[in-house]
């Protein structure tokens, strides 16, 4: 099968963001046409800020670059699976990780 993601109506597909080591699961990030592009061509994640309304490459400002190895799409190519090393943590909080809010009643 060729590699052809299928954006949303609003022209975004989700892109996880795994460590290509130790594959813990880093983010989720949106991204558009334009910022798959970029990521294919500079080989570190770039995406799509919904809230600011414009093209975000990760780690710009805070030096916490994700340099891809690998961007698979899902079997139904409406989501992205990017492989990556972390220059640093992937959130904001200074987590490695965004996800760590456990429910604890599961």
């Amino acid at each position: 099968m060729t590699f052809a993601p299928k954006f949303n109506a609003d022209g975004l597909i989700p892109a996880i963001l795994q460590d290509a080591e130790t594959k813990q699961v880093l983010m989720m990030a949106w991204m558009n046409a334009e910022s798959l592009k970029l990521t294919q061509e500079r080989g570190e994640a770039v995406f799509w800020s919904r809230s600011r309304q414009e093209i975000w490459h990760k780690g710009a400002t805070s030096g916490n670059v994700m340099t891809v190895h690998s961007l698979t799409a899902d079997c139904d190519q409406d989501t992205l699976l990017l492989q990556v090393t972390a220059a640093g943590p992937a959130c904001h909080t200074g987590a490695v990780s965004c996800f760590f809010n456990t429910d604890t009643d599961v």
